[in-house]
């Protein structure tokens, strides 16, 4: 009886007699009913990547230990992938990163992750929701958020002035003193001169530079020059307050301040065009995700429809997703990035398009992915 080699491909006996599995004729060739598997690959043949089990015993880093995961299986694998993909757009200096941020990640306790990302050179712009930035203010500005006891009922939360997100706790009382901060941000600018997220954000984190210590996303963007965009501005704590500003304004015979959206909008088309290589990394999905992704069709339509802006397209060559949202509820924030390709905002793998989709909390999945390119890159990144 013959051995068999670990891969399974079968080996001769000691004999010498010729092994009928690889020396078959092929049942095409022979009239047979090619219904029926009469030769086996070996894999190797046909250039499968062999897996490996994860040897816990040798993973003596959190990049050993997310490589090793990326000879795994189902999320492992897609995390190993996550790692490389996002190694890849940071370390090609000509590629300009767009992070992309929803969900409660700030009051989650990331917001330090965001400040590495940026630190490092690893992101030249962020699309984020209001309430994502709005969180990490009041963590900026030396509040607390808490953890949330199941015990107590939401009644008796709202009570108590305590807002609840999932499991932890934003309490009132921090959103009334950020409040006050944003009211003297908003009085230095300028009534007669239409403002935008991303410039309100510029102040924001400019202020913290001045009057504050240690790390927070808007400071460390400010800081790194890394413009925040928030399209759905008024959909957030901060929006809120720029319209209670606005209305105490017009109480003291006032001017109001001018938003204007669009100057997010061309003011991220000129960054974006201003780049021949770009690469997007999502957490979450929502507004955010479709908002930093639909300049690649804004600029096809700018071309067909105003044909002096006419240019050759853009799209994002490295894409890396973190969300756990399943693809068949039909909304954004589960589409996979082969649906973004039919849309022409991702470039195919076929023409060199690399992504990654890591369907995880992104409290698990983000840090280890964001550490294990940390420590391979340690001491020789190189700067954008």
């Amino acid at each position: 009886m013959s051995r068999a080699y670990p891969c399974g491909t079968p080996e001769p006996d000691d004999k010498g007699v010729p092994d009928t599995v690889s020396n078959a004729t092929p049942a095409e060739q022979t009239g047979a009913d090619t219904s029926l598997r009469h030769t086996l690959h070996d894999g190797h043949q046909d250039g499968l990547k062999p897996l490996h089990s994860l040897d816990l015993a040798q993973a003596g880093s959190v990049d050993s230990l997310v490589r090793g995961m990326g000879g795994t299986s189902f999320g492992g694998r897609s995390l190993g992938q996550a790692a490389d993909v996002l190694e890849a757009m940071v370390t090609d200096t000509s590629c300009h990163v767009v992070l992309t941020l929803s969900g409660a990640m700030t009051i989650a306790k990331q917001g330090l992750v965001i400040c590495e990302m940026i630190e490092r050179g690893w992101v030249q712009a962020i699309v984020s929701t209001g309430a994502l930035m709005a969180h990490g203010l009041v963590e900026s500005l030396g509040m607390q958020h808490f953890a949330h006891d199941p015990k107590v009922p939401d009644a008796t939360l709202f009570e108590r002035g305590y807002n609840r997100v999932y499991d932890t706790i934003e309490l009132e009382k921090n959103l009334d003193d950020t409040e006050r901060i944003m009211a003297e941000i908003l009085s230095s600018l300028d009534p007669d001169q239409p403002t935008s997220s991303h410039e309100i954000n510029a102040t924001l984190g400019r202020w913290l530079i001045e009057n504050t210590k240690g790390r927070g996303p808007l400071k460390s963007a400010a800081q790194h020059g890394v413009p925040v965009y928030v399209p759905a501005f008024t959909d957030s704590e901060l929006g809120l307050d720029f319209a209670t500003n606005n209305h105490a304004r017009r109480d003291r015979g006032e001017k109001p301040l001018q938003f204007d959206p669009f100057r997010d909008l061309d003011h991220f088309h000129q960054k974006f065009t201003a780049a021949s290589v770009h690469g997007i990394f999502t957490v979450g999905g929502g507004v955010p995700r479709n908002w930093a992704q639909q300049v690649a069709p804004y600029i096809d339509i700018l071309g067909k429809r105003v044909p002096s802006m006419a240019r050759e397209p853009l799209r994002y060559r490295y894409a890396v997703r973190l969300c756990p949202e399943p693809v068949h509820w039909g909304g954004l924030s589960g589409c996979d990035y082969s649906e973004s390709v039919s849309w022409g905002k991702i470039v195919p793998a076929a023409e060199g398009g690399r992504w990654a989709e890591v369907k995880a909390d992104a409290t698990i999945a983000w840090p280890l992915v964001v550490r294990a390119v940390m420590e391979r890159l340690e001491g020789s990144q190189p700067s954008k």
